[in-house]
C-alpha cells in the first residue's frame, strides 16, 4: 500500500523525538510525488489560459481607440459586477484588462485548486482510512495538515513564477518584470487564503465532499461580495479576499500592500485549522453527524433514489451556480452590441454564428460556455461510480440482489437528468435577465430552448465517461478531455478562427446555435442515438470486467 512508505521517512524527518510536526517533510515529498501529474496539469492550464487571454487582448484591442471603446462599455453596473473595480478603466491597456477582466475569474480557479489540494491530502485521506495508517507510525498530529498546506503553498508559488514568466515572455508594452511578478503573486495570495479556509472546513465535517463544498461556497460568497462592492458599496469589496487582490490595481497603480491582508488571513485560517484539528478524533468532524430517521424513505430503498441522495449536494450547488451564471450573462445582453462594436474579430465570429441581432449571436456564443460548465457536472456525476468502487463501497451493495446494471444505471440516470436540469436552470436565469436587459420578453423562451438543445451533447459526454468506466476504469478520468476540448474549440475557437473540422470533433459542435440559428433536429437525434449506444456499451463492459475489491 503506498501510504506505508511514509513510515520510515517520518522517523528520519522527525528527529529523536516525535513532535506535533514530525514527518511533515516526508509527507510533503510524498504528496508532491502523488500529485505531480495533477499539479502540472493545473499549473499549465492556468498559465496557458493567462497567455492566451493576453495574446487575445493584444490582437482584439490593438489600438488606443479600441481600448477606449471597450473601457467605456465596461463602465456599467452589469459589466463591473462580472469583472472588477472601475479604477482599472482609468488607464485601460492590455495589462489593466488582465487585472480587470481576468483576475477575479482566475482567483476562483486558483481557490478551487487550493481547496482540492488541501481536502485531498487531509479529509479524503481520513475518509478512506489511509490517514490512520500513516498516523500509526512516528508522524506528528499536525504533520498531515501542515504538509497539505505546504503542498498548496508550493503549487501557488510555482503558479506565480510561471504566470510572471509567461507574461514577461509576451513582451507586451506596459507589462514589465515587476508588474508581472505582482500579478503572479496575487494568484499566490488568494490561493493561500482559500487553502487556509479549506484547512478549517476540513475539521468541521467528516466527509471530503462536505469540506470541499463549504470551502467552495465561501469562494462563491467572496465573489458575490466583490461584485456587489464594485457595483455599489465599495466597503463590501473589502470584505472579500478577491476584492483585496483586485485592489492591488496591478498594471495601473501596482500596490503591494493588499497582499498583506491575504497573507495575514491565510496565516490565521491555517493556525485555526491546526488548532481545531486537536479537538476532534481522526475520521470525525467537529460537527456531529446528524442522526437519520429510524427508517429509510421509500426512495432510499431504490437504486435511483439512493444515487440521487449521493449526488444531491453537488447537483444543488451546480444548479445555483449555473442559474447565477446565466443571470450574469443575461444582465449584459442588452449592452452586447456596444461591447463588441469596435472589436473586429468578435464581430466576425458573431456574424459567422448568424442571428437577427447582436444579442442573439452573443447569446449563442455564451451558451457554449454554460453548456461546458454543465458538462463538468455530468463528468463528475458519471465518475461517482468509480469513486464508490475505489473506496470499496460498491462491493457490499453488489453482493446483494442489486445487479451491476441497475447500480451503475442509477448513477447514469442521475447524471443524465441532472445535467439536463442544470441546462434548464441556466437557461432560465439567462432568459429572465436577458429579457429584462433587452426588453424583449420573447427572448426568455428562446434562451431556455437554446439551453435545452445542448442536452444531447451532455448525454454523449455521459456516454463517453460510462464507456471508459465500464471497459477501462483506470482511464476514466480521460473523460475530462470532452468538456475541456469543447470549451477550447467552441468558445475560443470561434475567436481564434480554428478550422471547422476541430469543432466537428466535439459533440457540442453539432448542436444548433440557438437562438441565432434555426433548429435542426437531425444532429440532435444523432447525438441522442450516439449517447444511448455509448451508455449501453459502458454497461456491457462493466458487467464483464472484475470489480475492484478491498
Amino acid at each position: 500500500m503506498t501510504t506505508t512508505a511514509a513510515a520510515p521517512g517520518a522517523r528520519s524527518a522527525s528527529g529523536p523525538g516525535p513532535g506535533a510536526f514530525a514527518g511533515t517533510a516526508t509527507l510533503i515529498r510524498f504528496a508532491l510525488r502523488r500529485d505531480r501529474v495533477r499539479l502540472t496539469a493545473w499549473l499549465l492550464a492556468l498559465a496557458l489560459g493567462t497567455l492566451a487571454t493576453a495574446s487575445e487582448y493584444t490582437t482584439l484591442y490593438a489600438t488606443a481607440e479600441k481600448r477606449a471603446g471597450v473601457a467605456a462599455t465596461m463602465d456599467s453596473p452589469a459589466a463591473l459586477a462580472m469583472t472588477g473595480p472601475r479604477h482599472y478603466l482609468s488607464d485601460y491597456d492590455v495589462g489593466a484588462m488582465l487585472g480587470h477582466q481576468l483576475l477575479g475569474f482566475m482567483a476562483v480557479l486558483v481557490g478551487l485548486m487550493s481547496v482540492l489540494i488541501v481536502t485531498r491530502h487531509t479529509r479524503n485521506e481520513e475518509e478512506t482510512g489511509r490517514a490512520e495508517l500513516v498516523r500509526s507510525t512516528v508522524v506528528g498530529h499536525h504533520a498531515q495538515l501542515a504538509s497539505a498546506l505546504a503542498v498548496a503553498a508550493v503549487a501557488n508559488i510555482a503558479l506565480a513564477v510561471l504566470v510572471a514568466l509567461t507574461l514577461v515572455s509576451t513582451r507586451i508594452d506596459g507589462i514589465g518584470v515587476g508588474e508581472a511578478l505582482l500579478y503572479g503573486l496575487t494568484h499566490t495570495a488568494i490561493g493561500l487564503v482559500f487553502a487556509g479556509v479549506a484547512a478549517v472546513t476540513a475539521q468541521v465535517t467528516a466527509h471530503a465532499r462536505g469540506a470541499s463544498g463549504m470551502a467552495l461556497a465561501l469562494i462563491g460568497l467572496a465573489y458575490v461580495l466583490r461584485a456587489s462592492g464594485d457595483v455599489g458599496n465599495d466597503a463590501l469589496s473589502w470584505l472579500s479576499p478577491i476584492g483585496w487582490i483586485q485592489r492591488t490595481y496591478v498594471f495601473v497603480d501596482n500596490r503591494w500592500w493588499p497582499l498583506l491582508l491575504c497573507l495575514a488571513t491565510a496565516a490565521v485560517t491555517a493556525a485555526t485549522g491546526l488548532a481545531l484539528s486537536t479537538r476532534r478524533d481522526v475520521g470525525a468532524g467537529l460537527r456531529p453527524a446528524r442522526l437519520g430517521r429510524r427508517t429509510a424513505s421509500e426512495a432510499l430503498t431504490r437504486p435511483f433514489g439512493f444515487a440521487l441522495r449521493l449526488h444531491r449536494a453537488t447537483l444543488l450547488g451546480f444548479g445555483a451556480g449555473l442559474f447565477l451564471m446565466g443571470a450574469m450573462y443575461g444582465s449584459i445582453l442588452g449592452d452586447a452590441a456596444d461591447m463588441v462594436k469596435d472589436i473586429e474579430q468578435v464581430q466576425e465570429a458573431l456574424a459567422e454564428i448568424g442571428g437577427s441581432s447582436v444579442a442573439e449571436s452573443f447569446a449563442s456564443m455564451v451558451m457554449v460556455v454554460i453548456a461546458v460548465v454543465a458538462a463538468v457536472y455530468v463528468v463528475m456525476a458519471s465518475l461517482r461510480p468509480r469513486a464508490e468502487e475505489s473506496a470499496g463501497r460498491a462491493e457490499p451493495l453488489l453482493a446483494t440482489g442489486l445487479s451491476r446494471r441497475r447500480w451503475l444505471g442509477s448513477h447514469v440516470a442521475v447524471a443524465l437528468a441532472g445535467g439536463t436540469a442544470l441546462l434548464l436552470a441556466a437557461g432560465l436565469g439567462f432568459g429572465l435577465a436577458g429579457a429584462a436587459s433587452t426588453g424583449d420578453a420573447a427572448l426568455m423562451g428562446e434562451l431556455l430552448g437554446a439551453a435545452a438543445a445542448y442536452a444531447p451533447a451532455l448525454w454523449v459526454t455521459v456516454g463517453v465517461t460510462v464507456l471508459l468506466f465500464g471497459w477501462c476504469p483506470r482511464a476514466a478520468s480521460a473523460a475530462w478531455v470532452v468538456p475541456v476540448y469543447a470549451f477550447l474549440v467552441g468558445y475560443l475557437g470561434a475567436l481564434l478562427r480554428f478550422p471547422d473540422w476541430m469543432n466537428n470533433l466535439s459533440p457540442f459542435g453539432h448542436v444548433p446555435r440557438l437562438p441565432a440559428a434555426q433548429m435542426s433536429w437531425t444532429p440532435v437525434l444523432v447525438l441522442t442515438a450516439v449517447a444511448v449506444g455509448l451508455v449501453l456499451l459502458g454497461l456491457a463492459g462493466f458487467r464483464r470486467r472484475d470489480l475492484e475489491t478491498k
